[in-house]
């Protein structure tokens, strides 16, 4: 089994949806930085990232406050999905067959809602079956990154061994949360949230920069 995380992984959606985390906190009275937003946000469930980065870089923890501006960004997220344009991350498309011609079982998932992630699947016109085989998300199980609830769900709905997957993520989250399901490879992406510094800060098994890159790396442990 092979776990991609979406968002800045497996899908170039231009950072939409840390612009618009950032904008919504901002508009909440603060004056963070995307790069603030990105080091503590990134991969995690939102409301959860909301809450961290308010605690972290503001010294606030105010639970209505933070489910205020995870209501306006929801709202500002759902419009902007739907003007904007997703794009498959390169080369998502050719693993993704080549993982199905090895058999290799293909789950998504993401801190975002159920929602808001079969709706970026909708408009990349991915199919179950075709370019991935499940969908797990942060709605879906109690325990959000870095925790392995979604990854340990995936594994019992399949059948398969922690010991037996691969999990990639663009965040130090992705790859905590691989290392905490038992994952035989927790491996960073450099396309999205986190530096190539930042990602072996968290001491991966390898950091690639192409989904591509995969492949070989599968091959010499399937």
């Amino acid at each position: 089994m092979a776990v991609f995380d979406m968002a800045g992984t497996s899908v170039n959606e231009n950072n939409i949806v840390y612009k618009t985390l950032h904008k919504a906190i901002n508009e909440a009275g603060y004056n963070f930085t995307l790069n603030e937003v990105l080091a503590e946000g990134a991969g995690k469930e939102k409301l959860q990232a909301i809450k961290s980065i308010l605690s972290t870089y503001g010294g606030v923890n105010d639970n209505g406050l933070a489910g205020n501006i995870y209501e306006n960004f929801s709202a500002q997220l759902t419009e902007a999905y739907q003007t904007s344009t997703l794009l498959p991350q390169p080369n998502a498309g050719e693993l993704f067959a080549a993982l199905k011609e090895r058999r290799i079982v293909r789950v998504l998932n993401t801190g975002y809602s159920r929602q808001v992630a079969q709706s970026i699947i909708d408009k990349l016109n991915w199919k179950q079956g075709a370019e991935y085989d499940e969908l797990v998300t942060a709605t879906d199980v109690s325990g959000g990154r870095p925790e392995p609830d979604m990854i340990l769900f995936a594994a019992d709905k399949y059948a398969v061994s922690p010991a037996e997957i691969v999990k990639v993520g663009d965040s130090i989250i992705d790859i905590e949360e691989g290392k905490n399901a038992g994952c035989a490879l927790s491996i960073g992406i450099t396309t999205g949230a986190h530096t190539p510094e930042q990602l072996r800060s968290a001491n991966p098994d390898h950091v690639i920069d192409n989904l591509i890159d995969l492949l070989p790396i599968i091959d010499r442990y399937n």
